[in-house]
């Protein structure tokens, strides 16, 4: 039997949902025994897992995967990492409580937030997006806390606002079941100047009723997540992996609505070809080429 290693985010998080979720058709259509590992540092750290052979695939934003394959920081050499697939487009954004003064980004300067944990993505996240409106962290308070951590804290009144990964996820779910809760707002144009300065986020719009709290559609911004794996992982594992993706779109988004619109984001390697997927120049493994031949994305 073969078995898979995937590694994903904390326990709860958005990366570890997609990977019980993905786990469970290669267990169901292929039969994998599949390892879903947690990881505090999501991206980063299932970068450096894959370098150390200790994960087979490994669930990224994708502004990451370029920097780990050039060996640029936070990593301290080149890694032989490679694209799968994407995951999604998950929006990202900050919460509040309800009746909180605070209404857009910006009023976040002066405050105590929750960032993630230290050396996470969600935390560079944070970095890049404040970096583009000229925010410093020295104008706020910036803590180090899991999204569960968070969580506890905003409800108790001990922070001003947490950042969150991308819904739906266990732990923005329990946190909008205890608390009311509200989204924070972009001002004039700072989600166009974010968008305008990396190329890796996308528009995306948080709707009415996703879950608790909110009342309105409300823009944000969303990164495109994705599947990575390594140079020495198999031709064979790879497709078989990517297939059972392609297989089971509509699958995957009953499992978890976070893979909805999946199949849009391999659309474009019917008219780009390869480089519509090799996020920071980094090479499609040939395990997924294959899939996407196979498949009829790729000729």
């Amino acid at each position: 039997m073969t078995q898979v290693r995937i590694g994903t985010s904390e326990q709860g998080g958005t990366f570890w949902t997609q990977g019980q979720a993905l786990a469970s058709l290669l267990e169901r259509d292929r039969g994998t025994d599949v390892r879903v590992l947690d990881a505090e540092q999501a991206s980063i750290e299932n970068a450096r897992r894959l370098h150390d052979d200790l994960i087979d695939f490994g669930f990224m934003a994708s502004n990451w995967i370029g920097r780990a394959h050039a060996g640029e920081a936070p990593f301290e050499e080149p890694v032989e990492i490679r694209m799968a697939a994407p995951a999604n487009a998950g929006a990202m954004f900050f919460i509040t409580q309800a009746d909180s003064q605070l209404r857009t980004v910006r009023d976040m300067i002066g405050k105590k937030v929750a960032i993630g944990p230290q050396g996470s993505g969600m935390v560079q996240h944070i970095h890049t997006i404040f970096g583009a409106l000229g925010i410093s962290f020295d104008q706020f308070t910036p803590l180090n806390m899991s999204f569960e951590e968070g969580g506890k804290a905003l409800e108790a009144g001990e922070i001003d606002a947490q950042w969150q990964c991308p819904y739906p996820n266990e732990v923005m779910r329990a946190i909008s079941e205890r608390m009311d809760v509200r989204l924070l707002d972009y001002d004039g144009d700072d989600l166009k100047t974010v968008l305008d300065a990396a190329g890796f986020y996308r528009h995306a719009v948080m709707r009415k009723g996703f879950f608790r709290g909110i009342h309105r559609d409300t823009p944000q911004l969303a990164v495109v997540n994705i599947i990575a794996t390594h140079a020495r992982t198999s031709n064979d594992i790879v497709r078989d992996t990517v297939l059972t993706m392609l297989n089971n779109l509509d699958d995957l988004a009953a499992i978890n609505p976070l893979f909805t619109g999946l199949g849009d984001v391999f659309e474009p390697l019917r008219s780009q070809g390869v480089a519509a997927l090799e996020f920071g120049g980094t090479p499609l493994h040939p395990g997924a080429i294959e899939a996407y031949r196979q498949a009829g994305y790729l000729v």
